[in-house]
């Protein structure tokens, strides 16, 4: 639940890796939880190779398990068996008509699901964006699942004691982006109809951005144009509606974890942001010790944007494998 707002690039960026390497990493689909998840893996053929857990990365809006494409390969090449699946809603994974059918109960639920069709008890949840929200739901609705979590651009926040929706309109307006996406069609018509532009666009989502004239942009410069490609052809075919379907679950998923009020998340965690992330303007960091209590690390990459793994994959890789040495 990000601004959609590319920072400042900095010029020490890596060149991106280019979309032939992705052709590697193996695919399948993995039937869990009444629906279908395109998962990419790579690494030993068995979770908790080399006695190493299972790692599991989920992506936010508006990504794809592509956006994990320079983690999945790092880490595997380290030893870990790597899941990076299309979340529900995404790519080649279901996509269900229903928008109830995205409440974050029911994306953790997917997961668990993963888990069993994979035979692991556990695993190391990685999220980032929308994917972060859900891994910190994971952490306190699956505690038993989960082996330790880390969060990208978008903190552990205490629950909040009244419905997060009618907050965020009256603090930012009805053209603030998570409020726009609320009625069903508007929103994903306007992201539909220029799918690059959608993607490139330096601004945040908003009636007034789907009002102006379509810029001409190039991607950012940690974006090549096939990479960009990929996720036009994907959105292209498949648009945005569900990945806005998780906003318009926010207060329907705080109705359903009213039982989950209070808990901490008490296994390994990290948090991994950039110094330029937006999301900081309203989503603060500074509460996440209330809920995480074995937080081992909090990484601010000077200078990064948003979509840090894409951005700093070389730093974003030795946050999480300095992690997850310190599990073993």
């Amino acid at each position: 639940m990000i601004e959609h707002a590319y920072e400042q690039e900095v010029p020490h960026m890596p060149t991106p890796s280019p979309v032939a390497g992705w052709e590697d990493v193996a695919v399948r689909d993995v039937e869990t939880n009444g629906i279908t998840l395109r998962v990419f893996e790579q690494g030993p053929g068995t979770a908790g190779g080399a006695d190493r857990p299972l790692v599991v990365l989920c992506h936010g809006f508006p990504e794809l398990a592509f956006s994990w494409r320079h983690q999945v390969r790092a880490l595997a090449a380290a030893g870990y068996r790597v899941l990076a699946p299309d979340m529900r809603g995404y790519g080649g994974s279901s996509r269900p008509d229903d928008p109830d059918a995205y409440d974050a109960l029911t994306l953790c639920a997917d997961l668990a699901g993963l888990l069993d069709a994979e035979g692991a008890q556990d695993a190391v949840f990685v999220g980032h964006d929308w994917g972060a929200i859900v891994v910190w739901q994971m952490a306190t609705a699956y505690p038993e699942r989960v082996r330790a979590v880390a969060g990208m651009s978008v903190p552990a926040t205490p629950r909040s004691p009244v419905p997060p929706l009618p907050l965020l309109r009256k603090r930012n307006g009805d053209d603030f982006y998570i409020v726009w996406f609320q009625e069903p069609g508007i929103a994903d018509r306007e992201l539909a109809r220029n799918v690059r532009r959608t993607l490139v666009t330096r601004e945040i989502y908003s009636a007034a951005w789907a009002a102006r004239p379509d810029e001409q942009l190039p991607p950012p410069r940690w974006l090549n144009e096939s990479e960009l490609a990929h996720y036009v052809d994907e959105f292209s075919r498949t648009g945005f509606t569900g990945g806005l379907n998780y906003y318009r679950n926010l207060d329907r998923t705080w109705s359903l974890t009213e039982h989950l009020a209070g808990r901490t998340i008490d296994c390994p965690s990290l948090f991994v942001t950039g110094s330029k992330d937006p999301v900081a303007r309203f989503m603060p960091d500074d509460k996440m010790e209330r809920i995480l209590t074995d937080l081992r690390g909090r990484v601010v990459l000077d200078g990064a944007g948003h979509w840090i793994q894409q951005e700093r994959p070389e730093e974003v890789n030795a946050a999480l494998l300095d992690f997850l040495a310190g599990l073993d």
